[in-house]
């Protein structure tokens, strides 16, 4: 039976079942694989016949995981990684040469900003930022060189939202590559290549687990791309392992629940804080205040997670109020069950001037919460009790 509900996709996209007729996927545990004979070894390694030969270059169970996110995000192909950032360094590496450049939205996560500014330069790739609410100098950004346009939208930790439908047709008029974050959002609530996008990547640790357990990164889009991207990757050595890649496949099937779960614990609770007299700002995609909010709408089925806010009083009653937190996590990550907060000023964006964190939209008081599947009314107790 053919189906396109992402529910069921995401539940019954598994591997050949075995001669053991298991239920559920099994582990496949092995670095290597045999071969039936030297003609079929000669074959799979010279690409001529498709199988598997070494755990670096495939396994079943990412294959399966691969299978899986191409069908819920729209894409051809796509390539696991044992981090979110090594896929976004994988994807950088792979399709860019000396000399080419790259219009990077300024909000992006601390280690991708570590990787624009410090690293690529090393190899002659430059970049140039871009402010999210800018949209009239993104255009004026693309130079000839221009080869790639990178975002995250919602971003990360400031939760701006970029209009995908605007930039994917900039992105085709000038002939530059739109590549996507998508971890906030994940595909259940928004699929960037339906706007144009060439490329989506996914931090896997983040939503795709959802738990706190395993490490892994997914790119995903066109055919020809990915080809590039597998050529690099085969050979450089970014490999997902077979555990973690069963991990998240499984977890994939309690995704759209669990979005929807986590959006509506944000939602609630970002109304809750926009009625707080002690917050200064409060950053939603479905909250109406949100700036992008009818850009949010339109290409997003829910808001998401993710819930920042300023408690007045900067950088010390933000750090006093993490203190007094006592159901809610102080962890480095987002998109877990368990609801986490952090400080991104003195953590995740801590090695950006405090002028390019302001640029960035991180004010010193910003607190980001990862909203988890709690009781809301125990998420909320905790931050009001933190608060007094």
């Amino acid at each position: 039976m053919k189906t396109t509900k992402f529910e069921t996709l995401a539940i019954r996209t598994q591997s050949e079942r075995s001669q053991y007729n298991e239920h559920s996927t099994p582990l496949h545990l092995t670095s290597s694989y045999v071969f039936n004979d030297a003609e079929q070894m000669r074959a799979m390694f010279s690409d001529e016949v498709e199988g598997n030969i070494y755990s670096r270059f495939s396994n079943p169970n990412t294959t399966e995981l691969i299978d899986k996110i191409n069908l819920l995000e729209g894409a051809e192909a796509g390539w696991a990684t044992a981090t979110g950032m090594a896929a976004v360094f994988t994807t950088f590496a792979a399709l860019l040469a000396s000399g080419d450049h790259i219009v990077a939205c300024r909000s992006v996560f601390g280690s991708t900003n570590s990787v624009l500014t410090k690293l690529l330069p090393k190899w002659g790739i430059t970049h140039s930022y871009v402010d999210v609410n800018e949209t009239q100098k993104w255009e004026e950004a693309i130079l000839p060189n221009t080869k790639i346009i990178y975002i995250e939208t919602p971003t990360n930790p400031a939760v701006d939202i970029i209009d995908l439908e605007w930039l994917g047709k900039l992105a085709k008029k000038y002939k530059v590559l739109l590549v996507v974050d998508n971890c906030f959002a994940t595909p259940y609530i928004q699929q960037p290549i339906k706007y144009g996008a060439d490329l989506v990547i996914h931090s896997a640790t983040k939503y795709l687990d959802g738990q706190g357990r395993v490490l892994g990164g997914l790119i995903v889009g066109k055919k020809e791309l990915i080809a590039e991207i597998k050529l690099f990757a085969r050979h450089s050595g970014p490999a997902l392992s077979p555990f973690n890649a069963w991990t998240i496949s499984k977890s994939l099937e309690t995704l759209a629940i669990r979005m929807e779960k986590h959006s509506e614990n944000a939602l609630k609770l970002a109304e809750w804080l926009e009625k707080n007299n002690q917050v200064e700002l409060v950053k939603y995609p479905f909250l109406p205040s949100h700036p992008q909010y009818e850009v949010a709408k339109k290409q997003m089925k829910l808001g998401g997670g993710i819930v920042t806010f300023v408690i007045k009083g900067g950088v010390e009653k933000g750090r006093e109020f993490l203190d007094k937190l006592k159901l809610i996590s102080l962890t480095a990550n987002l998109g877990d069950t368990r609801t986490i907060a952090t400080h991104p000023a003195s953590t995740t964006h801590s090695k950006l001037t405090e002028e390019e964190r302001l640029e960035t939209g991180i004010l010193p008081g910003l607190i980001r919460i990862s909203t988890g599947l709690e009781h809301i009314d125990d998420i909320i107790n905790d931050i009001e009790q933190a608060m007094k």
